[in-house]
């Protein structure tokens, strides 16, 4: 936006709150100027007054100073930024004026736009700010269409809002009569289909005792706070941006720079530290800090180990075994290896299968794990066996604990999904599902259960689930060979996400592979699927869609399960029957590390540790379970404990046995 010729008087106005002080600003010039960012002109070379006073001094931003020397506008080549096309020139001088009132620099900003020629924003832009600001909502609306709100929806958008300001602002003012007349005139006119439930809402709110209440049942701070602010920046999607550039624009843009790189970095998994940050070098992760070293190996289980999983505090490890017994293991939060104590607190004998799934309750105080149809659970302080339910017929593949603590729910090969409670009572059972289960998982956010299995039959009634009493009889149970049963073989392979309030059916998804392991990245976003032949699938779970593929693991006759890691959920890691553990750039897909140590046999499940993200876990059919942590120097290897199967449960007067790998040098130990 160009400044135009000289003008007497003219005003270098104001922050928000109309003070001199650091915040959005504009430029109030003659209204003839407003070229809406269309000139690219860079002025020319000469004086400029820009609001002179009579004795010719230049007046500067706000009125702060003034100089007795005029400043030259410059006049530059092109429109520009350097030698890059896409970068236009009035666009960057016009976010650095921006940026500098934003950080309390007005004077420098006022010296930039008249060197420049630019100006931050036409005089309209500082006048709707101002009247939505100070509650004139009639000169507000006058001026949308100015402002370039050309669009008939938008338009009726951008009404319905401001409406809905000075309605509530009206009920807050307990002027009830005047809100009505609000909700008739300006509000009900300009609703949408979309804004109909909204508008009953907004209509109930009539009925609310005291302010304090509306502003509760609102989720709003009242005209007070920061509401009218809110309101601007709603209004700001529907204003083109080169009119009434977004609030701190530089800032979103460096902030969208720090996380791209972020993203980027394949192997970032650190907090960033804002005393090290700088704009002046991109942003790494050295490869060293990356957990790709045994610091403990775990021998208790006298056969395979199929499961493994991290409490919620990260500070204890449930192991799951082919030896009819699980394991909590006390793993200590000391930093260093060398130091740190790595107990069996409790092995929980009483089941009379071998194991498949275990799951921790959200407070850690339960772990639940299953055993063929049998779902046990345990007290985690005591070890103590509390409940053993059967109330499914075949293999459960799936134990979950809801995000919200109410309870867990199981899955089965018999088609059964049930929802239980805290003491493990029966809630409700799904019956009759499309697919025999072979893993399920629910959403953190609790909208959502992503479920896999085999033997897909359409339900009678596509889109939800059935709910009974009773079951109907099921295929029999054949071993896949990894200790874990399946049904038998079947093209119809599925995914399906239901909605987990109201149990539709959002998504169905056939696949040609056996699909063993499902796992929610922590925003709930995605989906990761192990898929026989040799691949993990990435699904985005609010676009419905396979977003990638990840291969070089191998997987073809047994249960291997999968994971998201590291301090943004940005790795995915999993087990592999070649005896390796892989690792993958989530974003990218770029395979970062294949870790040996294992030994013959699969690596069936892989864990990362939710406090510490730079360590977690793996077990095998080699009886282990083992602890990655990043390199460590030779001679910091951890003293070692034994058990036997006839000592005591309770271990911490007992003895465990951990072995500590040598040291790490170069890629090789």
């Amino acid at each position: 936006m160009r400044i135009p010729d000289p003008d007497n008087h003219s005003n270098l106005s104001s922050s928000y709150d109309f003070v001199p002080e650091a915040g959005p600003s504009c430029v109030t010039l003659d209204k003839a100027s407003h070229s809406n960012g269309i000139n690219k002109e860079n002025g020319y070379s000469g004086p400029v007054s820009n609001g002179t006073t009579s004795n010719g001094s230049l007046t500067m931003g706000n009125g702060l100073a003034k100089h007795s020397s005029s400043i030259t506008r410059v006049s530059l080549p092109g429109t520009t930024l350097y030698d890059d096309p896409y970068l236009d020139r009035e666009e960057f001088v016009r976010l650095v004026i921006q940026s500098l009132r934003d950080v309390g620099y007005i004077e420098s900003a006022a010296t930039l736009e008249a060197e420049s020629g630019y100006s931050l924003e036409a005089p309209e832009v500082s006048e709707f700010r101002q009247h939505i600001l100070r509650g004139a909502w009639a000169d507000a609306e006058l001026l949308l269409v100015e402002l370039g709100v050309t669009d008939t929806d938008a338009l009726v958008d951008a009404r319905f809002l401001i409406g809905k300001q000075k309605y509530l602002e009206l009920l807050e003012a307990r002027k009830t009569t005047a809100a009505l007349q609000v909700l008739r005139n300006d509000l009900a006119p300009y609703s949408t289909t979309s804004d109909q439930e909204e508008l009953h809402v907004l209509s109930s709110l009539m009925m609310c005792s005291d302010p304090q209440d509306l502003r509760r049942r609102a989720s709003w701070d009242g005209a007070s706070g920061i509401s009218r602010r809110q309101l601007l920046n709603d209004l700001q999607h529907y204003i083109p941006s080169s009119t009434m550039i977004p609030q701190r624009r530089f800032s979103t843009l460096l902030t969208q720079s720090r996380e791209y790189q972020r993203h980027r970095c394949l192997y970032h998994n650190s907090l960033v530290d804002p005393s090290s940050s700088s704009l002046f070098s991109d942003h790494t992760c050295d490869k060293e800090s990356f957990p790709r070293v045994t610091t403990t190996i775990l021998e208790v289980h006298s056969d395979e180990v199929w499961n493994v999983a991290w409490s919620h505090d990260g500070t204890h490890l449930a192991s799951a075994s082919k030896d009819k017994t699980a394991i909590i293991w006390r793993i200590g939060l000391e930093a260093e290896p060398s130091s740190r104590d790595c107990i069996a607190e409790f092995i929980l004998r009483d089941h009379p299968y071998p194991l498949g799934c275990l799951a921790w309750s959200l407070d850690d105080s339960i772990l639940s794990t299953s055993a063929d149809h049998l779902i046990l659970l345990w007290n985690t302080k005591t070890g103590a066996l509390m409940k053993t339910l059967e109330n499914h017929a075949e293999t459960v593949s799936a134990l979950v604990w809801l995000p919200d603590g109410s309870g867990f729910m199981s899955g089965s090969l018999d088609r059964k999904i049930i929802l239980w409670d805290m003491e493990g009572e029966l809630r409700e059972s799904w019956n009759d599902i499309a697919i025999r289960v072979t893993d399920a998982a629910v959403t953190p956010d609790v909208r959502r259960l992503v479920a896999v299995g085999m033997g897909y039959n359409p339900p009678p009634a596509l889109g939800t689930l059935g709910r009974a009493n009773v079951r109907d009889a099921s295929p029999p149970i054949v071993s896949n060979g990894n200790g874990n049963a399946v049904g038998p073989r079947s093209p119809e392979n599925r995914m399906i996400i239901y909605d987990l309030k109201t149990g539709q059916v959002e998504l169905s998804v056939h696949m040609e592979g056996e699909l063993t392991s499902v796992k929610i990245s922590e925003d709930s976003r995605y989906a990761l699927i192990n898929h026989a032949p040799d691949e993990i699938h990435l699904w985005d779970l609010e676009e419905f869609r396979l977003a990638r593929k990840f291969t070089g693991q191998r997987q073809g006759h047994h249960v291997i399960r999968s994971c998201f890691g590291g301090i943004d959920g940005n790795f995915v890691i999993s087990g592999s029957e070649d005896r390796n553990v892989y690792v993958w750039h989530r974003d990218t897909g770029t395979l970062l590390e294949v870790l040996g140590g294992h030994g013959l046999g699969s690596v069936n499940s892989v864990a990362w540790n939710p406090r510490n993200k730079r360590m977690f876990a793996s077990c095998s059919d080699d009886n282990t379970i083992r602890v990655w942590e990043a390199p460590v120097s030779a001679g910091e290897l951890l003293r070692g404990f034994g058990i036997s199967a006839s000592e005591p449960e309770m271990l911490g007067k007992g003895k465990g046995k951990v072995k500590q790998p040598w040291a790490y040098h170069d890629g090789e130990f």
